[in-house]
C-alpha cells in the first residue's frame, strides 16, 4: 500500500473555509429558547387554573349563590362568565409580559453565557492569521467553557512551539544545505580559473562534499518521515539490532582505536525495524565519533524493565556541561568539542540524536541523556516492549 502523496493530500485538503447559508445565530436561538420556555411555563400555569379554580365556579349565577344569614346577604362567588371577563384580559397582559421578559432576559443571560465561548472564537481567528502568541487566560471557576479554554490554551502553546521548532529547522536546513553548494561553486570556480590545478584532487574534493550533501538530504527526509505517528509496527528485537549496528561500524570504531562492547538480554519491542535500526546506528556511531580523545570505550546494552524495551549506549570522552545536553536532540546542534562537518568522513551533520530522538517519539518511547561526571555520555532509549514468545514459550 502507498503512501499518499503530495498531491493526494492537496486533492483532500479543503480549498478554504466551508460555504455555509447564512442561519441564526446562537445567542438569538438561545433567547428564543429562553423566550418559549417562559412562555409555556405561564400557559401551563394559567391551564393550570382553569383546570383546578374556573371550572369550579357555577356558569351562571342561582339561588344556590347567595345565603342569607338574618337580614346579611352573603354572596358565596362570582359566576365563571364574570370571572372570564376579568381573567382573560389579565392572562393577555401577563403572557406579553412573559414574552417580552423572556426575550429581553433570555437575550441578557445568552450573552453572558457565550461570552467565553466569544473569547475562544476570537481566539481562534487571531490563531488563524497567524497570531499564535495570543492566549485566552480565561479566570472564574471551572466548567465547560474554562476547560475549553484551558485546552484551547495548551494547544497554540503547543502549536507555537512546533512552529518555531519548524522555522529553526527550515533556516539551520537550509544553512547546513548553503555549505557544501557553496564549497562545490568555490571548487569549480577554480577548475575554471586555473586550467593547472590538478584535476583529479579537484574530483575527489567534490566527490566528498557531494556525498556529504547526500547524507545531510537523506537525514533530513528520514528526520521528516520518523516524525510521523502512522509508522509500521511490529516485534524487533534490540539486542539483535544492536549487535548489527555494532558489526556495521566496528572498523569505524577500530579506526578510531575505541573499544566496542555490546552486552544484554533480549529487549523485544514493539516498533518499525528500519526506524530502529537507524536509531541504534545512530547512538552508536555518535558513541564513536564523540569518544575523545581517541582510545576509549562504547559500551551498548540491551533489555526489559517495567514493562519497556531498552537500549542503552555509554561512551567515555570529555565532560558535557548539563546545560548543553538538553540541546543534544535539537537539529544541527552539536557539543563545544563536537567535531562540524569537514574533512572527517563520519563527522556528522548535527543530526543524529535529533533522528533518534524524532523516532523515539514516533515509538511513543522515551530517550534520557545522562552525562557522566568523569566524561562522555549515557543515552539511554525504552521503547514500548512486545510479547517475547521466545522467552514465553
Amino acid at each position: 500500500m502507498r503512501e499518499p502523496s503530495l498531491e493526494d493530500e492537496s486533492r483532500l485538503r479543503p480549498e478554504g473555509p466551508v460555504d455555509r447559508r447564512p442561519g441564526l445565530s446562537t445567542r438569538l436561538k438561545l433567547t428564543l429558547s429562553y423566550a418559549g420556555f417562559v412562555v409555556l411555563a405561564g400557559t401551563l400555569m394559567l391551564a393550570v387554573f382553569w383546570v383546578f379554580v374556573l371550572r369550579w365556579v357555577p356558569g351562571r349565577n342561582d339561588p344556590d349563590d347567595y345565603k342569607e344569614v338574618g337580614a346579611v346577604l352573603i354572596i358565596t362567588g362570582p359566576s365563571r362568565p364574570v370571572l372570564l371577563r376579568g381573567f382573560i384580559p389579565a392572562a393577555g397582559v401577563a403572557l406579553g409580559f412573559l414574552v417580552v421578559f423572556g426575550l429581553v432576559g433570555g437575550w441578557f443571560l445568552a450573552g453572558r453565557m457565550l461570552a467565553p465561548l466569544t473569547r475562544i472564537a476570537d481566539a481562534a481567528r487571531m490563531a488563524a492569521n497567524g497570531s499564535l502568541s495570543h492566549r485566552i487566560r480565561m479566570q472564574g471557576r471551572t466548567d465547560e467553557f474554562h476547560a475549553l479554554a484551558d485546552v484551547f490554551d495548551t494547544m497554540l502553546e503547543q502549536l507555537e512551539s512546533h512552529v518555531g521548532e519548524q522555522r529553526r529547522f527550515a533556516a539551520n536546513a537550509s544553512h547546513e544545505l548553503r555549505t557544501p553548494l557553496a564549497i562545490s561553486k568555490t571548487l569549480l570556480d577554480v577548475a575554471r580559473n586555473d586550467p593547472t590545478r590538478d584535476v583529479g584532487e579537484i574530483i575527489e574534493r567534490l566527490y566528498t562534499v557531494n556525498t556529504r550533501a547526500i547524507e545531510l538530504t537523506e537525514a533530513l527526509l528520514l528526520l521528516s518521515r520518523s516524525d510521523r505517528t502512522n509508522i509500521g509496527r511490529g516485534p524487533v528485537d534490540l539486542s539483535l539490532i544492536a549487535e548489527e549496528a555494532a558489526e556495521t561500524l566496528l572498523p569505524l570504531a577500530e579506526k578510531r582505536q575505541v573499544t566496542l562492547e555490546v552486552t544484554g538480554d533480549r529487549a523485544p519491542a514493539l516498533g518499525s525495524a528500519a526506524l530502529v535500526a537507524r536509531m541504534a546506528t545512530n547512538l552508536v556511531q555518535n558513541a564513536i565519533v564523540h569518544n575523545l580523545p581517541a582510545g576509549g570505550t562504547v559500551t551498548v546494552r540491551t533489555g526489559l524493565r517495567d514493562g519497556s524495551a531498552l537500549l542503552s549506549v555509554e561512551n567515555t570522552g570529555r565532560p558535557l556541561r548539563p546545560d548543553l545536553v538538553p540541546t543534544l536532540t535539537e537539529p544541527f546542534q552539536r557539543g563545544a568539542e563536537r567535531t562540524r562537518a569537514g574533512t572527517d568522513d563520519h563527522a556528522g551533520v548535527g543530526l543524529g540524536l535529533a533522528i533518534v530522538h524524532s523516532i523515539v517519539r514516533a515509538h511513543d518511547g522515551t530517550l534520557d541523556l545522562t552525562p557522566l561526571p568523569t566524561g562522555g555520555l549515557i543515552v539511554t532509549v525504552a521503547l514500548p516492549a512486545a510479547a517475547d514468545r521466545q522467552g514465553t514459550s
